[in-house]
């Protein structure tokens, strides 16, 4: 008798511990969570006219990424309109040009979202329009997960005219000088044979 009830409290302690453990597990559970998302920037210090490669992990299986993007260390600003700036710092009018908006480059955006792969990764180019310093900060719109990092953008290198080769042709430096000389040493020579001849005559 004492065997039965013993193992009937057992039974019953055995399915009160076990309840609450079943009725978490009915539960819905949060979206698994990576332990952690990280944004690269690859080559870090580029020219303008180059671009970024952003590359971005941690994030959630086809989860969509808001990139934002912010700029600091703009370059001085531009002389007013109609001027421009010599290199002791003074300015200079310039006369008016024609100009056509639709061709003049687009800024790019400070703002964009990509979308991450089964992995939780994405790669994506990204092509600044000015030099400055860039942070692109990536977050996770359903994890929530952030990650940032930063590249530099340089000013484009300075264009030099074409050279093909060879040394530069500044003219004949010592044909003239030659030419000189030749023409003095005929003058003497002639002279010299004039005054051998007037002696002649006069000895003779």
């Amino acid at each position: 008798m004492r065997l039965s009830r013993i193992i009937m409290a057992l039974t019953v302690g055995l399915a009160v511990a076990a309840a609450p453990t079943a009725a978490g597990a009915a539960q819905p559970q949060p979206p698994y969570v990576p332990p952690g998302a990280a944004l690269t920037v690859t080559a870090t210090t580029i020219r303008l006219g180059e671009s970024f490669t952003l590359r971005g992990t941690g994030f959630l299986a086809g989860e969509t990424v808001r990139i934002d993007v912010a700029i600091s260390n703009l370059p001085a600003a531009a002389p007013a309109q109609g001027t421009a700036r010599r290199s002791d710092g003074s300015t200079v009018a310039m006369a008016p040009v024609a100009f056509t908006p639709e061709l003049a480059p687009q800024p790019a955006p400070t703002t964009f979202t990509v979308t991450a792969d089964g992995d939780g990764a994405f790669t994506v180019q990204y092509r600044p329009t000015r030099p400055g310093r860039y942070t692109f900060t990536a977050t996770g719109l359903t994890s929530g997960r952030v990650a940032s990092a930063v590249g530099t953008v340089l000013p484009p290198r300075p264009t030099r005219p074409p050279h093909h080769g060879g040394l530069p042709v500044t003219g004949d430096s010592i044909g003239t000088p030659l030419k000189l000389g030749g023409g003095l040493a005929a003058a003497g020579a002639v002279l010299l044979l004039a005054s051998l001849a007037w002696r002649r005559r006069r000895l003779g």
